[in-house]
C-alpha cells in the first residue's frame, strides 16, 4: 500500500487515492485534502456534510447516498453541489478520510 505524508503525519492511502484507514483522519487532514481538491476553506456547510458522513460510515460502515445527504446532513442538494463541485459524494468522501463510495466510478 502507498503512503504519502497528509498534515505531517505519514498515512496509508488505497488505490483509489483515499485513506486506508478512516481513524487517522483529523480536521487538518481534511483541510490539506480539501485544497487537493480545489476547496480552499472548509465552510460549516462543508463540516456538516463531512461529520455526518463520517458518522454515518462509523454507525453503519457505508457511505450514505447523495439523496440521503441531502434530506438528512442539513445541507440540501443544491449546496452540496455548490460546496463539492465535480463530483459531490466523491469529494466529500475523500475529504472525510473515508473510501470512495461503491457509487462512484
Amino acid at each position: 500500500m502507498e503512503t504519502r505524508v497528509i498534515s505531517g503525519k505519514t498515512i496509508e492511502i488505497d488505490t483509489d487515492g483515499n485513506l486506508a484507514d478512516h481513524t487517522v483522519w483529523d480536521e487538518n487532514i481534511a483541510l490539506e485534502l480539501a485544497k487537493e481538491l480545489g476547496i480552499d476553506e472548509l465552510t460549516d456547510g462543508h463540516k456538516k456534510v463531512i461529520h455526518y458522513l463520517r458518522d454515518e460510515y462509523k454507525s453503519s460502515g457505508e457511505i450514505p447516498t447523495m439523496r440521503k445527504i441531502g434530506k438528512k446532513s442539513g445541507v440540501d442538494m443544491k449546496e452540496l453541489y455548490k460546496l463539492f463541485p465535480d463530483g459531490p459524494l466523491k469529494k466529500a468522501a475523500k475529504i472525510s478520510g473515508l473510501p470512495k463510495p461503491k457509487s462512484c466510478v
